[in-house]
């Protein structure tokens, strides 16, 4: 994300707004550092923007939600699902797809991405609105729910439809919850998209960033085939968690270590999670790569590309 348009040289506003760009941080990453999946990610914000939410994006930074589109419940009311394809931003990921398809289709599987249906409430009802409403306005919640739901699973059809491989769902503020409030607002959700994606012959890739420790036996119900795991998580339990049911991936801090901390700390972090892994197990941050890495650094998370 932010990494790849500094690669490239271009403003993170060039990259979230024009696709072309996005694809070509990303293939030119992959290639020189020696990743292996481009991903068609960049913000939270796609869906939101296309239901009418107001966005702010600067220059040079990720995307953020100016306002509350759903400031009061009976907004609700006039809350559709929109068509990917006629909205801008979404329409703007589906094209950056269509272009990964073309250009690297046969060398790369391709992530599309949606955003998961409670982290979605959030960004339109405003993250103390919706945890508020979990105790105070659950119906209503319920309702806002199913509409993100419908929203995310249109999005991942046509992403599939332009050549996506795997669909990663975002739903970061699903740490927040805890386990029982996970399984009434997030878990039956999360489950509703990802099935959507496998009638579909695609994959999932669930990404929820934060400490989701006392989540990981529910995370197993999602079905997801890979599951993301910050650096906060105790990686080697996933593991065994997940065993024969998803493949973990993580899980070192992209902060702590992958920025701040030296090539030896690096390849030492990378050990650890290979030394705990099993044959499925795949190696990464355990979220987004900060613009200001050193190439060195991430020449170390590959051994054979070290320099």
């Amino acid at each position: 994300m932010t990494f790849a348009a500094k690669y490239i040289d271009v403003s993170y506003s060039k990259y979230v707004t024009d696709y072309r760009y996005l694809v070509e941080g990303n293939i030119k990453c992959c290639e020189e550092f020696g990743i292996d999946m481009v991903s068609a990610i960049s913000d939270p914000c796609r869906e939101g923007n296309d239901l009418g939410a107001k966005i702010n994006i600067p220059h040079d930074d990720v995307p953020y939600f100016d306002s509350n589109l759903i400031d009061d419940y009976h907004k609700l009311n006039s809350l559709e699902v929109v068509n990917p394809l006629s909205g801008e931003r979404m329409l703007d990921r589906i094209k950056a797809v269509e272009l990964f398809k073309k250009e690297v289709g046969k060398a790369y599987p391709i992530l599309g991405w949606v955003e998961g249906a409670f982290a979605e409430a959030c960004d339109l009802r405003g993250m103390n609105n919706t945890m508020l409403d979990i105790y105070e306005n659950t119906e209503e919640l319920q309702q806002l729910l199913e509409i993100c739901t419908k929203q995310a699973i249109r999005f991942a059809e046509e992403q599939i439809k332009a050549g996506a491989d795997f669909i990663g769902i975002g739903d970061a503020a699903a740490s927040l919850i805890g386990p029982e409030n996970y399984k009434k607002f997030a878990l039956p959700y999360e489950k509703r998209i990802i099935e959507a994606i496998h009638a579909l012959d695609a994959q999932v890739k669930l990404h929820i960033c934060g400490n989701i420790n006392p989540l990981l036996e529910l995370l197993v119900d999602t079905k997801a085939d890979i599951i993301d795991l910050d650096w906060m998580v105790d990686f080697k339990k996933a593991v065994e968690v997940f065993s024969g049911k998803a493949a973990a991936n993580g899980n070192f801090d992209p902060v702590g270590v992958l920025m701040q901390g030296s090539t030896q700390k690096v390849k030492e972090a990378v050990k650890a999670c290979i030394k705990v892994g099993d044959d499925t197990t795949f190696i990464s941050a355990g979220c987004e790569v900060p613009a200001s890495t050193t190439y060195e650094n991430m020449y170390a998370v590959n051994a054979l590309l070290y320099r």
